[in-house]
């Protein structure tokens, strides 16, 4: 790719970017959110088209015109979030746009599927619909739909922002697998250990434009800190170092939240939460992990009023809660920041300051008599995208205008801006930028500074053992194990996630 620009509506996403993959290599790109990281690649893969520049691909100038045409000349991406159909099985899900006749020889492409997944140990099973799948599950099936039409190039946007440790080192297993293969990844991530451990070369993006590359040959020469130092100083500019420990108890033992003997189905009707008991006091952060994402996905819902119980109960401040919706948790002060933020945080095709009252539009000072007062709204929406850093050319703009990680930062904005007293966030950092994940890492401390309590379920350990004062395991439905932060050790929540108790 040489010379890319890409324009949006106020926005200059991508200016004269030169960026090269060589067979059989993992590059990685990094750069803070809005840096242009996404866009480039969604170039490369046909979703977007380019202002300006010329793409090379085996040393023929292309024009890639749509997703088809990258895969065509043999180029496959796995997005963030991913483009599969929910109701169709993994089958129907790898050959859907690529129908040969005007039948379907689905026993020929599952006997090829087969084939592909024991080369690249990628096994799903091809019977099975995608909306039944966990997450690791729809991402091996994304990667299984791309090599299904012989794609030599793999890129992955934030591939393992969604996964357990688990998961992740599996990922990257098949990463090298195909690698080894003669194929080559693109991986577009956030996590500078990833990218130091897998990587070939690392391209470091800002503001649009190349900022630098590291070489195979200077990433050996350096050890993991020097390295890491050298890419956020690219990115950022020098940055503090975060608090290794939490400060001692800091919370009251007033109750906010107490689950007692919860249980609840999963998407395929089977118990997913076996009675779950625990309590977050005011002032608390309770930081919750596990290797199953369906478990620690199922558990905010239940919190959040998306799912219902099928056993137990919900106390919130004394009150039992358990058959409330969604709307009278959010009147009673309980926000949940879900990690789905283009499916369910958002409406992408409406503006920022529509999104922004999707909840309280009823509310004064928004709203008198049923009119909308668009002032309000207006000056509302301003505040958030100044307070919280959100870039974004102004309240009208699209939600579909902004990057990953900013619209992660106007959902959670919205939650936090009228002193919630209870927080539930499902992975609430993922692909964001090292800055932006300090930012909301310290927005959950003074929330729950200022009484709030917090229950953080999250995949990432290092945010997990920077914000808890308390840490919670669950393995195969229910709670593995509790242990006070400062007890913690990261072998004990890897033993516990494992569910193997000493």
């Amino acid at each position: 790719m040489i010379g890319i620009t890409k324009n949006f509506p106020g926005v200059v996403a991508n200016q004269n970017v030169d960026f090269d993959l060589y067979p059989s290599e993992i590059h990685s790109i990094l750069g803070e959110n809005g840096a242009g990281k996404t866009t480039l690649m969604k170039i490369l893969a046909g979703m977007h088209q380019p202002d300006a520049g010329k793409i090379i691909v085996r040393d023929r100038k292309v024009k890639i015109r749509s997703p088809q045409d990258s895969l065509r000349l043999g180029i496959g991406m796995v997005y963030q979030h991913f483009a599969l159909i929910p109701n169709l099985t993994v089958i129907e899900n790898l050959i859907l746009g690529f129908e040969d006749g005007l039948f379907l020889n689905l026993k020929k492409a599952e006997q090829r599927l087969q084939k592909i997944s024991a080369a690249y140990g990628l096994f799903v099973d091809p019977e099975k619909k995608i909306q039944d799948l966990s997450i690791s599950e729809r991402q091996r099936t994304e990667i299984l739909k791309i090599l299904f039409h012989e794609s030599d190039v793999l890129i992955l946007d934030e591939p393992t922002s969604m996964l357990s440790p688990v998961e992740t080192e599996d990922l990257f297993d098949t990463l090298k697998s195909l690698r080894k293969a003669g194929k080559s990844v693109v991986l577009i991530t956030h996590n500078l250990g990833e990218a130091l451990s897998v990587s070939d070369r690392i391209t470091i993006m800002r503001s649009g434009k190349n900022a630098a590359e590291l070489s195979g040959d200077i990433l050996m020469n350096m050890d993991a800190k020097t390295a890491s130092n050298r890419i956020l100083n690219v990115m950022f500019g020098d940055i503090p170092e975060p608090r290794a420990r939490v400060a001692g108890k800091v919370f009251t033992d007033e109750p906010v939240l107490e689950l007692k003997r919860v249980e609840a189905l999963n998407n395929q009707g089977v118990l997913g939460l076996k009675r779950i008991s625990f309590s977050i006091a005011k002032g608390e952060i309770v930081g919750v992990t596990g290797a199953d994402s369906e478990g620690r996905r199922l558990l905010a819902e239940v919190i959040g009023g998306q799912k219902r119980t099928t056993a137990g109960k919900l106390v919130y401040r004394g009150r039992n809660i358990t058959l409330t919706n969604i709307a009278q948790r959010f009147e009673l002060g309980i926000r949940y920041v879900t990690d789905e933020r283009m499916r369910e945080g958002c409406v992408l095709d409406m503006a920022l300051s529509e999104n922004a009252i999707l909840q309280s539009y009823y509310r004064r000072p928004f709203s008198r008599f049923g009119i909308l007062n668009q002032v309000s709204v207006q000056s509302f929406t301003d505040d958030l995208i100044s307070r919280f850093g959100i870039r974004a050319t102004g309240p009208n703009a699209r939600v579909s205008t902004l990057s990953g990680g900013n619209i992660q930062k106007f959902i959670l904005a919205r939650s936090l801006s009228d002193e919630p007293d209870l927080i539930v966030c499902s992975n609430p950092t993922y692909g964001l930028d090292a800055t932006t994940v300090r930012l909301i890492q310290q927005l959950l401390k003074e929330e729950s500074r200022q009484g709030a309590a917090v229950l953080l379920i999250t995949t990432d350990m290092d945010e997990l053992f920077s914000c808890s004062n308390r840490i919670g395991v669950l393995f195969d439905g229910a709670i593995s194990g509790f242990m006070d932060r400062n007890d913690a050790t990261a072998e004990k929540v890897g033993k516990l996630m494992l569910g193997i108790h000493e």
